[in-house]
């Protein structure tokens, strides 16, 4: 019985130290991301912005791209976003508009123009 005991101890030590691997390589990717993250752009944030590094990290890639030119330009329509992005126009509208429902940006319009803000 006590043989396989030890047994049992040793397949989980292995298992654990598998675990640990994986949870180090997640951890890494996870810095690679908070590095990836402008200075300057950092250098925007507002204590109170909604727009924190925490909730950056939180967006999906495509999604942070354009949170990232909003911190830049803090008001924006979707064609100037797309100028920054060198995506379409089309695409910037809908992130703009899903971070508005998400709640990290403001809305509204001039004229045919919309504008997004932080």
């Amino acid at each position: 019985m006590s043989e396989e005991i030890l047994r049992l101890l040793r397949g989980l030590k292995e298992d654990i130290k598998r675990l640990n691997e994986k949870m180090d390589i997640i951890l890494k990717g996870k810095q690679a991301s908070r590095d990836s993250v402008s200075l300057a752009t950092l250098g925007n944030l507002e204590s109170d912005s909604p727009l924190d590094v925490t909730a950056l990290l939180s967006l999906t890639d495509h999604l942070r791209k354009t949170a990232m030119v909003m911190l830049e330009l803090e008001q924006a329509n979707a064609e100037m976003v797309a100028e920054r992005t060198g995506r379409r126009r089309a695409t910037e509208s809908d992130c703009l508009n899903q971070l508005v429902r998400m709640g990290y940006l403001q809305k509204r319009r001039e004229g045919l123009k919309v504008f997004f803000s932080i």
